[in-house]
């Protein structure tokens, strides 16, 4: 079997909260277990968002928690490698060109959460048939996905999951015009690039490992296993975000708690 090998995956548009922290934190731990490694992956695509204070403090806040990483690796560097996927996608006739939807387009850089998933895709801008193309500059692709397949896979930790193309999500946007990749190829290339074996991440992103093995299938890529952990949520039932700035890890730190008892609160 291969060595484990994990992904610890910020994105540094703000501040790591309790959430994030227990999500790293069985990453790290399940690493652990397997005698493994992690990586640190710096999602910072995002660039209006993404802030060096805000990489800086996740290094910290990571490391104060006691969570230890082999490398680090940021995807504002792999630009090109992102590129070259789009490139093969469009000329094996699974990605097309789109002028719809402004909104799709702004959301497709993040993560796609299960409150703000884009919208099913009318189809607009699809093709009839699987066309293969040339990439053109300064154009949104969206991603083709088949009509017919279900697309179904065990979580390690959500048990089955079963997703329809059309009715759970469709065709996806993969490609900016101003030239970025979306969450989910990106997210898919670089799995690929540094082998991991195992994606530990949230369970409101379970649609979006659907959407990723369409993409692996499609770039014949190796499918890792996924684990996809509960969410924390505040006193109202909704899910903890950056927003919530008294759960931050920060500001626990200066409340004076130790790892110890953050991790407690897990």
């Amino acid at each position: 079997m291969s060595a484990y090998i994990g992904r610890l995956a910020p994105s540094p548009t703000g501040l790591l909260h309790l959430g994030h922290a227990r999500t790293f934190w069985t990453a790290y731990e399940r690493a652990q277990q397997h005698n493994g490694t992690l990586i640190l992956r710096n999602e910072d695509l995002d660039p209006q968002r993404s802030k060096q204070e805000f990489v800086e403090a996740m290094r910290d806040d990571l490391a104060w928690l006691g969570i230890t990483w082999a490398t680090e690796h940021k995807q504002s560097d792999r630009i090109p490698q992102y590129r070259s996927a789009l490139t093969q996608l469009i000329e094996n006739g699974y990605a097309y060109p789109c002028t719809c939807s402004r909104k799709d387009l702004a959301q497709s850089i993040q993560a796609p959460h299960e409150e703000d998933d884009e919208p099913i895709y009318n189809n607009h801008c699809r093709p009839q048939n699987m066309v293969a193309m040339e990439f053109v500059e300064g154009t949104n692709y969206r991603f083709r996905m088949p009509t017919t397949e279900a697309i179904t896979f065990t979580d390690l930790h959500a048990g089955p999951q079963n997703f329809t193309p059309g009715t759970d999500f469709g065709d996806f946007l993969i490609w900016r015009k101003d030239g970025l990749p979306s969450y989910q190829l990106a997210c898919v290339v670089d799995d690929a690039a540094t082998h991991i074996t195992e994606v530990v991440r949230g369970r409101d992103l379970l649609k979006s490992t659907a959407r990723q093995i369409l993409l692996q299938r499609a770039l014949a890529l190796s499918i890792p296993a996924y684990f996809h952990c509960d969410l924390m949520r505040d006193d109202t039932g909704t899910r903890l975000a950056k927003r919530h700035d008294a759960l931050a890890l920060r500001t626990l730190r200066k409340r004076g708690l130790t790892p110890a008892e953050v991790r407690a609160m897990f």
